[in-house]
């Protein structure tokens, strides 16, 4: 299924997509005279695995029913999850690590095969496709990063992977929208990357459950495509089957020691040439004023933004 939270005369509805239509499943439920499972993506999770079963079979019924209410000119979304509990984003693509280290004169360290690692962002300050994205003025390099995201729909502790890739809700693309200059900064201390990447992240508005990819299944990820394109070039073009760290690595990494919950975020880290800094520090090709950024994963989605 692809779920999605609408935005409907100021409030939040239950949409999904259906043969490239979006569906408002508030709507549709409600005519259909049955139990509504929950109002918003979130209200899902709570309670995922029965909450799927039953929207998966509401859905199936409106269907052969022919009473789906679809969504008239364009939908507004909200993100489906629109204040995770937190949000971690990972370091997982060598290519990507591999690039960024270049730039300081580093290679990989070993240390980084071990366990996937990530720093927590900013759980308060996520959009979707339409939001205008406002870096802060006081930086002048301004970048995106193309990335992989995961909602859990339960949660644990000491989790294995096995475990932890049962608790996957869904995925979307995800934007991790970066000042490389307050970054660089910060780093320099030994902290951060914090005021470098906490004013924005951005998700693409459908929750895309597994079973949707599981024919693609390659290496410790799915043989789909991760495009990146900036006023209207293409800038990023590799494939979700060249991690180095499953999502549910990260995910049972993560849950060392602490507990993970339904709803929280967890970023892939950039793909290879994933954001503008592979591409050196000193250059014109930061995002500017009014540029567009669209950043697209196959099956997944696309999210699209414009830079304020």
């Amino acid at each position: 299924m692809k779920l999605c939270n609408l935005i409907i005369e100021g409030k939040i509805s239950l949409g999904a997509e259906v043969e490239g239509r979006v569906v408002n499943l508030t709507a549709t439920i409600k005519n259909m005279s049955a139990p509504l499972p929950g109002g918003s993506v979130e209200d899902l999770l709570t309670d995922w695995p029965k909450s799927f079963d039953k929207v998966r079979s509401l859905l199936e019924e409106a269907q052969k029913r022919g009473v789906l209410f679809f969504v008239d000119g364009e939908p507004k979304f909200a993100p489906p999850v629109r204040r995770p509990g937190t949000f971690r984003d990972f370091y997982a693509f060598e290519q990507h690590v591999r690039n960024a280290r270049k730039l300081r004169g580093f290679d990989v360290n070993p240390e980084w095969y071990e366990n996937p690692v990530f720093y927590f962002s900013n759980p308060n300050t996520i959009s979707t496709t339409g939001a205008e994205i406002k870096f802060p003025t006081e930086s002048k390099k301004w970048d995106y990063e193309c990335e992989i995201g995961a909602i859990l729909g339960g949660g644990g502790s000491d989790l294995t992977p096995e475990e932890a890739e049962k608790l996957i809700a869904g995925y979307v693309v995800l934007n991790d929208w970066s000042c490389r200059d307050i970054q660089r900064v910060e780093m320099a201390s030994s902290m951060g990357p914090a005021k470098g990447k906490d004013f924005a992240t951005s998700i693409s508005p459908f929750l895309v459950t597994p079973d949707e990819l599981e024919d693609r299944r390659e290496n410790k990820g799915y043989r789909l495509k991760l495009t990146a394109f900036v006023r209207g070039e293409q800038y990023t073009d590799n494939v979700w089957s060249s991690i180095n760290f499953s999502i549910p690595q990260m995910i049972a990494r993560a849950s060392k020691n602490c507990a993970v919950y339904a709803g929280e975020l967890f970023g892939s880290g950039t793909t290879g040439f994933g954001c503008l800094l592979e591409r050196g520090f000193d250059h014109d090709l930061w995002l500017k004023s009014g540029d567009e950024v669209i950043v697209e994963i196959e099956r997944v989605g696309r999210l699209t933004n414009r830079v304020a």
